[in-house]
């Protein structure tokens, strides 16, 4: 292919099934920014609802002829559900539809392929796709036959294909883990030179695209990768900022972005990554302000926190994109407190572009910095209980 010439782009027809939970996206516009980020071409819409899913087709035979019907229309390609579907409901429903049918979960996992840069992230991302096709084995393939042992045609039975398959991708995953445990060992001797320093640490958290790494940027005059794109960086990069108020340098590290129903095995493979948020001495939870459902975005990220033990860390959040809202959307004050539980959080509103609010955020960081250094709590509490240490 010359420099020149156009990238083929594959078109995909997206599904998503409502089952009454509240979390479903109506218009499917997380999953088609997903599917972008991933190369493909979004070309047609198809939702439904059902009270479960359909063992077989997850949808129904039924519906199962109009997904068909409207990719020959649309001339998709490729058929992507929003949900994770079983090796089985896989299967069958490409076996109906005669055409390639992904999940969610693997769509992520193909776009944390193609991010990863580091040495690590590339592990991890290799770990949780072994995971994943390690289920999708069973009657996956037509070429499963038993293979012939022994010599000529006197052998045995021998061994099945799937079970030669089964074994190598079992073998890759205790290799893969092998090499992540001496990566985690580097970061665990980094961290502790950090607190021997007795360095404050501060993790960027938040949903994906809530413009991160752009405030990472902005606070440490650095130049990691930033876009407005699902996942636009992958792999924790961790900086000096020095808070002047606070006559000290503080460290401070962009972690990789969640997403509603993040796979459980990328959660797994990330843990190294993600023991940057558990160690932390505070959180700046970052928010997407001009996102109307950032209050979901924000329960999913909390669900994350959870999962990986980083619940109790001192959180502040921080609003962002205020360049992106309305006038008339505009908070009265730059500086408030979000209920959390019942509980007065602290917020801080900014524009990690236009840089407005960012002298307050380091302000705010200066003062939680000096009254750790004090042992006092923090002059803008209550905020979410902190661990022990």
């Amino acid at each position: 292919m010359t420099p020149t010439a156009k990238r083929m782009v594959t078109p995909v027809l997206l599904v998503g099934v409502d089952l009454g939970g509240d979390q479903f996206d109506g218009g499917l516009e997380e999953l088609g920014l997903l599917a972008e980020t991933a190369g493909l071409q979004p070309v047609a819409r198809m939702t439904c609802k059902r009270k479960a899913p359909d063992a077989a087709l997850f949808v129904g035979s039924g519906k199962a002829d109009e997904i068909r019907t409207l990719a020959q229309m649309s001339g998709a390609s490729e058929v992507l559900f929003d949900q994770a579907l079983s090796p089985a409901q896989q299967r069958n429903l490409e076996r109906h539809l005669e055409l390639p049918v992904y999940d969610r979960t693997l769509l992520i996992l193909e776009i944390f392929a193609q991010r990863a840069r580091s040495h690590e992230g590339k592990l991890q991302v290799a770990l949780a796709k072994l995971h994943y096709l390690s289920t999708r084995l069973v009657r996956r393939w037509s070429h499963l036959e038993r293979q012939t042992g022994g010599i000529g045609a006197r052998g045995g039975p021998g061994e099945k294909q799937i079970e030669l398959d089964r074994r190598m991708i079992g073998e890759s995953i205790k290799r893969t883990k092998d090499r992540l445990v001496k990566v985690k060992r580097q970061r665990s001797t980094q961290r502790r030179q950090r607190d021997r320093r007795e360095t404050f640490n501060i993790s960027l958290v938040g949903y994906t695209n809530a413009g991160k790494s752009t405030l990472f940027n902005s606070l440490v005059k650095a130049d990691a990768y930033a876009a407005d794109q699902l996942f636009a960086t992958l792999d924790t990069t961790t900086r000096q900022l020095y808070l002047a108020q606070a006559g000290r340098s503080v460290s401070l590290s962009d972690t990789v972005g969640f997403i509603r129903d993040l796979p459980h095995g990328l959660v797994d493979a990330f843990a190294a990554t993600l023991q940057e948020a558990v160690d932390a001495d505070l959180l700046l939870h970052v928010v997407d302000a001009s996102n109307p459902a950032f209050p979901e975005q924000m329960v999913q990220v909390w669900k994350v926190l959870r999962e990986i033990g980083a619940a109790d860390v001192p959180q502040l959040l921080v609003f962002n994109k205020l360049d992106a809202l309305d006038p008339s959307q505009r908070p009265p004050t730059l500086v408030d407190q979000y209920d959390v539980e019942g509980i007065g959080t602290p917020r801080i509103f900014v524009s990690a572009r236009s840089g407005e609010g960012l002298d307050l955020l380091r302000t705010a960081l200066s003062d939680r910095v000096t009254q750790c250094d004090l042992r006092m709590p923090p002059a803008l509490a209550p905020e979410l209980p902190a661990h022990d240490t």
